[in-house]
């Protein structure tokens, strides 16, 4: 079933989705199912499943030159899509990322989803691969998740790359975008990056999922932008707690987000074991505030912890 229709179902009522990664190369499926096994209480209509684009390595050879060779450290997000299928009977929601893929590639990509019976997808650029300090896309690959979107609800329509496919298979995939409440780090502004946001949508997504935020009010207001630009698909908010000091450095360096001064004082103020702890809570409040006011999904990040998110979720 699609994501949106999951959401129509629900009559009002705030579900509960997950996200996970996939294991490291060489890891297995038991993985991703020690993660889920305990989350599936929850009763989650979806899982997202994230992709990571491939990274490269330059590997000395005999003759002293180095070669720059592909790896990829997270492989297998549409067979983890089927494999989640199948275990637990909830529909799975695999990203498609810009970056790394030609468009026959990605054709060929959402080919397969549609033989396998995966009908919801995540359309997104993708980020610069290590140590590059932009976005370059593949050769004859898209360079906005904007374009992405448009091949995908192409297919929807039965138009395929190649020009003699007439009347082609109709895919029936959801399309779900990603957007920032605290802007896009390259966007110039908050105004821009909705414009942005909102071609997406015209282009074909079906529903919204944010960044993640710890400040309720910037979800809320970055909502109320959407509505007043025209963009009345819904909007999942998306969660994560923080778990480690750290994290009030590493997590605005790598997402650009802000956190909250009442946040940051109470974890300045307490010790390292109990940081997660601390986390927890402002997670629990943030999604109670969140319930309360009717969002159609809470779609929380797990990171590999599911005992940190099972936490959150119970206390719901």
């Amino acid at each position: 079933m699609k994501v949106t229709e999951y959401f129509e179902r629900s009559a009002g009522t705030t579900l509960t989705s997950f996200e996970v990664l996939p294991p490291l190369k060489g890891g297995s499926m038991q993985d991703i199912f020690d993660i889920l096994d305990p989350l599936m209480e929850f009763k989650p209509p979806f899982v997202d499943v994230t992709y990571h684009r491939e990274e490269f390595v330059y590997k000395m050879q005999t003759s002293g030159y180095y070669e720059k060779t592909a790896i990829r450290k997270r492989p297998g997000t549409v067979g983890i899509c089927a494999s989640i299928m199948h275990r637990y009977g909830v529909d799975a929601v695999p990203h498609l990322i810009c970056g790394g893929f030609s468009i026959e590639e990605t054709e060929n990509a959402l080919i397969d989803l549609h033989f396998l019976g995966i009908n919801n997808v995540l359309a997104l650029r993708g980020d610069a691969r290590q140590f590059e300090d932009k976005f370059t896309p593949e050769p004859n690959g898209h360079k906005f998740a904007v374009d992405l979107v448009r091949q995908i609800q192409d297919m929807n329509n039965g138009v395929y790359l190649d020009a003699n496919i007439d009347k082609g298979s109709k895919t029936e995939f959801c399309i779900g975008v990603a957007a920032y409440p605290e802007k896009h780090f390259e966007a110039p502004n908050l105004d821009q990056d909705i414009k942005y946001l909102k071609e997406k949508v015209n282009a074909g997504a079906s529903y919204i999922v944010t960044q993640m935020f710890f400040d309720n009010k910037k979800y809320f207001e970055f909502v109320d932008k959407c509505r007043a630009a025209g963009i009345d698909v819904p909007i999942v908010p998306g969660l994560k707690p923080l778990t480690r000091k750290y994290q009030l450095n590493s997590i605005p360096r790598k997402f650009f987000i802000n956190f909250p001064e009442e946040l940051v004082k109470e974890v300045a103020k307490t010790d390292e074991k109990n940081i997660n702890q601390v986390g927890i809570e402002w997670c629990i409040a943030q999604s109670k505030e969140l319930k309360a006011a009717g969002v159609p999904c809470l779609h929380y990040y797990t990171m590999g912890d599911s005992n940190t998110t099972i936490k959150i979720a119970s206390s719901l």
